[in-house]
Formats: C-alpha cells, sequence, structure tokens
C-alpha cells in the first residue's frame, strides 16, 4: 500500500471536500460532497455523540445512498450546518426524488468546542451559513490543521485539528480518511513530540519523530472536562459495497481511532465514524479485500488523527499551543 497523489480523502475520485472557518468564534465545519449520490454507513462507539440524520444509515432503511456529509463543531448548535448544506444541494437540484420534490440527504456529527476561547456571543447561529460557505469551497485540494471542523478543536495538552490521508492498495482500491480531531485523550507520547500513530506513518507526513517512550502503568488525567469532546471522522473507498458493508467498514476504521488517541472512545467523547463508498471499482476478492479494506481505513484514520494534529497553527486567544508551538 502507499498514499494517493494528494495523500488526502479527496484521492477517491468523485469526492470532494469543502472548508468553512470563523476564527472569531473559533469553529468551523467541513463537508464531504460527490459528484453523484453515494453510499455511506455509520459507527459511533463514543458516549456523547450529536448527530443528524444518521438512522437513515441503517442497512434496512430506504434511502441507500446520500448527498453529502458534514463534520462540525459548534456542539448541538453545529447541527444546523446540515440544514446550510441541504438547502444549497436542493437549489442546485440535488436530493432524494419524494412526489417531484428534491430533499437532499445529508447526515453529519458535530463536536464540543464552546470553550475554547472563540467569542461565542452570536446574535444568530453561525452554523447554516458556515455550510453553505464549506459546500461552495469543495475541492479536491484542501488545507489541513486549523480549519473547518478542526479550527476550534483541542486534543490533551494540545490544539487539534482537521486531517486526512489516503492509501492505494495492490488491488487498485483507494482508501481515504478526513478528521475533526477533537478528543479527551493524547494523540502525543507522554510529555515528547512522538505521536501514537507513528507506527503507521508514511514518510514524514507528520514530522517523521518515529516511537517515542510511553510508560504503561500512567493514569490518563484528562485537560479537559468531561463532556467537551469528540472526534469525528469519515473514511471513504471506491470500492463497490453495500450499505451493510459500509457499516462494517465505519466500525473498523474505530482501530484508527484506538491507534492514535489515547485514551479513545471514552463515555465523555461522541466519538464516530462514517463511511462512504462511490462504488467505481469491483473487489477481486470480496472476502479478503474487504478485511483489506478495514485495515487500511483503520491505518488511513490514525495518520489523519496525527497529521491534523500536527499542522494545526496558533490564533490569538487560545487556550492550548499548537504541537508545532511546544516541539517544533
Amino acid at each position: 500500500m502507499k498514499p494517493g497523489k494528494r495523500n488526502l480523502i479527496t484521492d477517491v475520485t468523485g469526492l470532494r471536500v469543502g472548508n468553512a472557518s470563523d476564527d472569531t468564534v473559533k469553529t468551523g465545519v467541513s463537508v464531504l460532497v460527490g459528484d453523484a449520490p453515494f453510499v455511506a454507513g455509520v459507527h459511533v462507539m463514543g458516549g456523547a455523540p450529536g448527530t443528524r440524520e444518521t438512522d437513515l444509515l441503517a442497512p434496512d432503511k430506504l434511502v441507500q445512498e446520500v448527498d453529502a456529509l458534514v463534520l462540525s463543531g459548534g456542539s448541538a448548535f453545529g447541527l444546523d450546518a446540515g440544514s446550510g448544506v441541504a438547502d444549497a444541494l436542493r437549489a442546485a437540484g440535488r436530493g432524494f426524488q419524494v412526489g417531484g420534490q428534491n430533499v437532499p440527504i445529508v447526515p453529519g456529527a458535530i463536536l464540543f468546542d464552546l470553550l475554547n476561547g472563540g467569542d461565542k456571543g452570536w446574535a444568530e447561529n453561525p452554523y447554516k451559513g458556515l455550510g453553505r460557505q464549506a459546500l461552495a469551497a469543495a475541492s479536491e485540494t484542501f488545507d489541513l490543521g486549523t480549519i473547518g471542523a478542526g479550527a476550534g478543536a483541542t486534543v490533551a495538552g494540545l490544539k487539534g485539528g482537521l486531517g486526512s490521508a489516503s492509501l492505494v492498495l495492490e488491488c487498485g482500491v483507494t482508501v481515504g480518511a478526513l478528521v475533526a480531531v477533537n478528543a479527551l485523550g493524547a494523540v502525543t507520547m507522554g510529555d515528547g513530540c512522538a505521536f501514537w500513530a507513528a507506527p503507521w506513518e508514511m514518510g514524514d507526513e507528520f514530522g517523521g519523530h518515529g516511537m517515542g517512550m510511553h510508560d504503561p502503568g500512567v493514569e490518563p488525567r484528562p485537560e479537559t472536562g468531561l463532556g467537551e469532546n469528540t472526534t469525528i471522522a469519515i473514511v471513504a473507498t471506491d470500492a463497490v459495497l453495500t450499505q451493510a458493508q459500509a457499516t462494517r467498514l465505519a466500525t473498523a476504521a474505530h482501530d484508527g481511532m484506538a491507534r492514535a488517541i489515547h485514551p479513545s472512545h471514552t463515555p465523555f467523547d461522541g466519538d464516530l465514524i462514517f463511511a462512504v463508498a462511490t462504488g467505481a471499482v469491483p473487489l477481486p476478492d470480496p472476502g479478503f479485500d474487504a478485511l483489506r479494506l478495514g485495515h487500511a481505513a483503520a491505518t488511513c484514520l490514525a495518520r489523519a488523527i496525527a497529521r491534523g494534529v500536527h499542522a494545526a497553527t496558533p490564533a490569538p486567544h487560545d487556550t492550548l499551543p499548537t504541537w508545532q508551538d511546544r516541539f517544533g
């Protein structure tokens, strides 16, 4: 396996990502949209999720494809970002056909970034507008770090961020990940600069610092309050998958979150992963290639998490340093 040409989730052909941020509020929105509707599944392992339309993604539900996925800051306020995306898609003629009406299917998930030093005293919820802006900015290339849904994110002791990574399997299938890293846990080992995801780093995509030293007897001591977290992610592939198989892919990808964040999936995180399949490439071996897809998705997600934190940039009124400030 090797990274795709961009090392972004958009190495999966037909997918684009748009980001919009509000530097004053210290928050933002990220949107994944396809050239055409795509199969999607979801799996939640955190104890405090915030979601929109995720029930539609169960394999037994009527709608089997979605138009876009939204990752947003803002806690429950951020769910309004999906409405902005849906409005813009409807205006563009996108959506599920119901009696002559277009109803865009736009599931989403939010993270908590309300205590990160930004000005939250808005008179009107800003997230619907940010959703529209993010969709309008959708492109095959995009920045990482303090942008989009990662603009106000934090992890234990550091600023979080928006990360992405990709892999191309030997069978020709591409897998990618997009993640907003806002975890209760830590992404680096102890007091050092090494990332927990170091065993899966390709080249020096997040600094090339190798493995650090870790005392397994040290208990985690989170620096944020309980319920102020959540890492939300999307993994994607160009393989042909059913909605049930996409759900299984999302489940397997949680291994990547556990590799890169310690601890992860806590009762106070809303850790959630969407999985997307564009259906362009049949799996040569549906059994073993499905296994390889899950492993690749987990590997991409672990790398994307480290890349997002590694790429974070400082801003006025930050409550935590960036990785670069502390170690770079």
